[in-house]
């Protein structure tokens, strides 16, 4: 069933890919309105998120950020199918690293390096960096239980240089590298709700006391990893501009979860700048103190 479910979805995917992007926004713009008024996806996570991040907000200006955040949303996810087909040349224009240098400092280290961000504008175009990069790129993720859209999901993150491994095979791939002297940069997207059986720290994001994830900052010390954080800024529709700030070049001698708290002040200030672009759709505050 699975499979039959892929042979159907398959065709339609490469075909929406190949959409000019004019029309590609202008299809997003009827998947909004499917999405948003008929579905109502996880509408009530995304009002109830916004109310806990934003309580000096009026109703009114929260359904603001909340309509644009779904039409973002939609707009993310057709980009993401339109990375199918879309060549190098084009992935460039539209997805700029402004302050390359900050990171090539870092790889001159001859360190691996965590890189850290947010599921906020288009995180999943960040694999175009990778033709700027000269370590080897992997991108961890969460696996997904059909075979064959994993496989897809693989194979559209791994078109610019990427190897995706999930969060299971992380320390593995790590040790294995680590061993082999292979240099690394480790994509690691910390900003959401780990489960309660592994959460270690406890810090205020959004001014909400919650559990985070610490995996990033932990295996960066334990591997001597320089860390940097990539803040993407959505310019307008399809065009981004991603830029680095160091976190750590000595993590050894960090107090442990100094790294991580930096982390989530500089996604504060992120969402703080332009809510609208964030997930909101995950339930980020559903264990919180």
């Amino acid at each position: 069933m699975r499979f039959i479910l892929y042979l159907i979805a398959y065709p339609i995917l490469w075909c929406i890919s190949m959409l000019p992007f004019p029309l590609l926004y202008l299809f997003s713009d009827f998947v909004y309105i499917i999405v948003y008024y008929v579905i109502g996806y996880r509408k009530k996570t995304v009002r109830e998120n916004l109310e806990l991040a934003f309580p000096n907000l009026s109703a009114q200006e929260r359904l603001f950020i909340e309509k644009k955040s779904f039409r973002h949303l939609c707009d993310m996810f057709l980009e993401m199918i339109k990375t199918m087909t879309i060549s190098k040349k084009e992935i460039r224009k539209r997805f700029v690293v402004t302050n390359l240098d900050v990171y090539k400092k870092l790889e001159a280290q001859d360190k691996s390096i965590a890189m850290m961000l947010a599921h906020y504008a288009s995180y999943e175009w960040v694999i175009s960096m990778n033709a700027y990069v000269t370590f080897s790129a992997f991108a961890i993720y969460k696996k997904i239980a059909n075979p064959y859209f994993d496989k897809l999901v693989r194979t559209i993150r791994s078109r610019f240089k990427a190897e995706l491994i999930t969060t299971k095979d992380t320390i593995p791939t790590i040790i294995t590298n680590n061993k082999n002297k292979l240099l690394s940069i480790y994509g690691f997207a910390s900003d959401q709700s780990p489960r309660l059986s592994s959460a270690f720290h406890w810090q205020k994001f959004m001014g909400i006391e919650v559990p985070v994830h610490t995996g990033a900052e932990m295996l960066s010390k334990k591997y001597d990893m320089n860390v940097i954080f990539l803040k993407v800024k959505k310019v307008k529709r399809g065009y981004y501009q991603a830029s680095f700030e160091v976190i750590s070049e000595n993590v050894k001698e960090v107090p442990n979860y100094e790294i991580t708290d930096k982390f989530l002040k500089l996604v504060e200030q992120q969402i703080y700048e332009s809510p609208e672009y964030y997930l909101w759709t995950h339930k980020r505050w559903k264990h919180k103190r």
